[in-house]
């Protein structure tokens, strides 16, 4: 049975990260079809495919279309993976539209700001390596283990401590962290497959290394979709 994934974000070879997810790509099971969608292409009609790849590479051409189509991936139980700018992305999405925060912004968009969800960090993560460690109990730590292991970023946002209570109040969890960088993975437990990180997991496939386990669990909840539908 063919699976059907939008990668959604503004692809550039000139990026090393976005390079790094078209082998990726390559390196899916043979039954995962997955492609890019330019943020331009938005808003896109999300039941022709049966799971979202929100990639880097911020801001999007499209930041509305962005935010429209993480909410509804959310709300439509599509299986979502949010990575680096999809992560960012996919906070303040969920700080405005379930935690309440109506005025939550993201600093690279809105640098006036007073107090954005997500802002700048303590030092930059661009082309850094840091040691992330998952939340057992986790979905994210069922997948990757509960060890923690070095991962590459690519970024300078990530959310800001001051404002973790009140989206877990909200339901969001937090799945990962790194000592140096904060908060590095969230999900949503009531979701069929909702994660996103601060890493980038597609980093390494160009060299060969092994599918990334997140990338796996995406491609698998994306089958599992698929499946339903077709009965």
């Amino acid at each position: 049975m063919s699976t059907s994934i939008a990668v959604v974000g503004d692809r550039d070879t000139s990026l090393l990260t976005h390079r790094e997810l078209d082998a990726a790509i390559a390196r899916m099971p043979t039954w995962a079809c997955a492609r890019w969608v330019g943020t331009d292409r938005l808003p896109l009609d999300i039941s022709e495919f049966d799971g979202v790849w929100l990639a880097p590479g911020t801001p999007y051409r499209n930041d509305e279309g962005v935010y429209a189509l993480i909410g509804e991936a959310r709300e439509g139980g599509v299986p979502f993976l949010g990575t680096c700018g999809g992560f960012q992305y996919s906070l303040v999405e969920f700080a405005r539209n379930v935690a309440g925060i109506a005025d939550a912004a993201h600093a690279e968009t809105d640098p006036g700001a007073p107090e954005p969800v997500v802002g700048m960090l303590g030092c930059s993560l661009v082309g850094a390596r840091r040691l992330v460690t998952p939340v057992p109990g986790t979905r994210l730590a069922a997948y990757m283990g509960t060890e923690p292991s070095h991962a590459f970023h690519w970024c300078n946002y990530g959310l800001k401590d001051a404002w973790v209570d009140q989206l877990r109040a909200a339901g969001l969890v937090v799945s990962a962290y790194a000592d140096d960088a904060g908060v590095e993975g969230i999900e949503l437990p009531a979701h069929p497959f909702f994660i996103a990180t601060l890493f980038q997991p597609q980093v390494g496939a160009a060299n060969g290394g092994p599918l990334h386990p997140l990338i796996g669990a995406l491609c698998a909840a994306a089958r599992e979709r698929a499946a339903a539908h077709a009965h």
